[in-house]
């Protein structure tokens, strides 16, 4: 630097300290931490203006000291769950019991995105036929009732070989339930929160919950008339039961999705 001003020569340190800190990185480069990490640290700019010691953990977020480029340089990712697996059978034979789906992540959270939801699902069931292949329904007794989207999940085994018949609805008035059913917050028993007193219902009658020889579902008080109380119980939540008394038969339902209910 012989024969340079004094100027000269600070404006040339300037410069190359300037260079250096240009080339230097900073912010989130190459870092990206899951969960709360003390040690994912930078020095830049943070979110809210101050620069010193910054952060590039997923936790920075929430403390907001998260370095000024962590929402590009690390953008959040949701969550990833694959299809739901089929139905599996009911747990038990011959009496009320849960039946079983499930999915698997294929992509866990990153950077604060979305939580995973629910891996698994159950719904009530009831199986007709016991370990040894007979034939177990009953037409008289308590009446096991679930949604109505049941009937597109079960497999329908018409054991007679008559598969014209596609059952019935029947329609009750509630007289009384149990304040459980209105308390279900679980996925597979939320249909419950429509069970109500005074409100008409209607539930389907239809293989294989339709005996063959009487052509009738458990419970379905298609031998009484309308001054018989009937008890009923929905398979999911057996504390969710309760009383209703017969309107009438008919072919097919008219009563809204939401009060419509299946004999299983």
């Amino acid at each position: 630097m012989r024969g340079l001003p004094v100027q000269g020569v600070c404006f040339l340190q300037l410069a190359v300290l300037l260079g250096t800190y240009q080339v230097a990185e900073g912010g989130c480069s190459e870092l990206c931490c899951r969960g709360k990490d003390p040690t994912c640290t930078s020095t830049d700019w943070r979110m809210d203006r101050v620069y010193g010691t910054c952060f590039c953990d997923e936790s920075c977020q929430h403390t907001r000291d998260c370095c000024f480029d962590y929402t590009s340089v690390c953008p959040a990712q949701a969550c990833v769950v694959s299809e739901w697996s089929h139905w599996s059978g009911c747990a038990q034979q011959c009496e009320p019991a849960i039946r079983v789906r499930r999915r698997h992540i294929e992509q866990e959270p990153r950077n604060s995105g979305n939580a995973c939801p629910s891996l698994e699902e159950k719904a009530g069931c009831l199986e007709y036929i016991n370990t040894r292949g007979k034939y177990c329904a009953q037409t008289h007794g308590l009446a096991f009732i679930t949604t109505i989207k049941y009937s597109k999940d079960r497999i329908k085994r018409h054991l007679s070989g008559d598969s014209e018949d596609q059952g019935y609805c029947m329609e009750f008035k509630l007289e009384s339930l149990s304040h459980h059913c209105n308390a279900e917050s679980r996925p597979h028993a939320q249909w419950m929160q429509y069970l109500r007193e005074g409100y008409t219902v209607c539930v389907v009658c239809q293989p294989p919950a339709m005996r063959n020889d009487s052509h009738s579902c458990q419970g379905d008080g298609a031998d009484f008339d309308g001054t018989k109380v009937l008890h009923w119980q929905a398979v999911g939540n057996p504390r969710c039961r309760g009383t209703w008394k017969k309107v009438q038969k008919m072919e097919q339902c008219s009563c809204p999705l939401v009060h419509s209910f299946i004999f299983i």
